[in-house]
């Protein structure tokens, strides 16, 4: 295997590794939301946590200076990739029903492929469209299969899934505008300028209530909940988010928000809360194959050198 197969190949497992973390982010904050933490809070602890943690890990990290045009095109990619996206999201959430945000979430590939090919000009080919339209339909069955299972309601909000929506929106709008800067800065410098400046920006929003959270009383499951989400869920998620993005396009990257559902079932299934039907196994199908195709089908550049 040569060096660019196997830098696409660590790609894809950082994407798969990032999509496992988000996978079980949603439930768990969304428990955290029910019991004492609040929509502010949450983004509050996974901003300035995530901030503290990549700020730490850089010191251990080689030293990378940062071109001053690209300091301000960080403080824009804060705000697309991290304060709208997880102040949306994170709010929805505590609105809607986390079913409700599985499914909105299946919304993103669909902004990032037609975003990338009006920014970046990547062709809307009809291997690309197939792949989210397979990968679109293999979540969805999840989601809604697993919550016909389950015999809950929806129990969704319309603020709440629109919220959602703007979150995926907004995340989109980053892979399209900021996949050069990923690729320009390894993933600490990246991480530690665009946590820091959403930080300071999310402050004045999140200062009150994160200082009138009652902590002293929370259960040490909420706290393990919160734990969760600021390490694994932003923290070790975005550290293999931006490494999958440096080597793999905005839509590809996109795709792998269909494997966020597959993670919800199969631990559901390990810990005996659902069991593994064929509803299940065919949706799995439909993602991976969905996401095998638009990681297939070529960019621009890539037609005109092979021409």
């Amino acid at each position: 295997m040569n060096k660019i197969d196997r830098q696409t190949l660590l790609a894809h497992l950082s994407l798969l590794g990032d999509a496992c973390c988000w996978g079980l982010m949603a439930p768990l904050g969304k428990d955290a939301m029910q019991h004492g933490i609040t929509g502010f809070t949450l983004v509050a602890c996974r901003l300035l946590g995530g901030a503290a943690l990549f700020w730490i890990a850089s010191l251990f990290a080689p030293k990378e200076g940062v071109e001053r045009k690209d300091r301000y095109r960080f403080i824009l990619a804060a705000v697309f990739g991290l304060l709208c996206n997880q102040c949306c999201f994170t709010l929805g959430l505590s609105l809607t029903s986390p079913v409700n945000a599985g499914i909105v979430t299946t919304t993103m590939p669909i902004f990032a492929m037609i975003l990338a090919a009006l920014i970046l000009g990547e062709p809307i080919t009809g291997k690309k469209g197939l792949g989210v339209f397979l990968g679109c339909t293999g979540a969805l069955l999840l989601v809604l299969g697993s919550s016909r299972a389950s015999g809950t309601a929806p129990g969704g909000n319309i603020w709440g899934d629109l919220l959602c929506m703007g979150g995926q929106v907004s995340y989109a709008l980053y892979l399209a505008l900021f996949s050069k800067l990923a690729r320009r800065y390894s993933v600490f410098t990246v991480n530690k300028w665009m946590f820091l400046w959403a930080s300071i920006m999310a402050l004045p929003l999140t200062v009150g209530e994160l200082s009138a959270t009652p902590w002293s009383s929370l259960s040490l499951k909420t706290g393990l909940e919160v734990g969760y989400v600021v390490f694994f869920g932003t923290f070790v998620s975005y550290l293999l988010m931006i490494n999958g993005q440096q080597s793999l396009r905005p839509t590809v990257v996109s795709m792998y928000n269909y494997v966020q559902p597959i993670v919800a079932v199969v631990v559901s299934v390990v810990l005996g809360l659902a069991s593994f039907g064929w509803l299940h196994l065919a949706a799995i199908v439909l993602v991976f194959l969905g996401v095998w195709l638009v990681t297939i089908s070529r960019a621009k550049a890539e037609e005109k050198r092979a021409a």
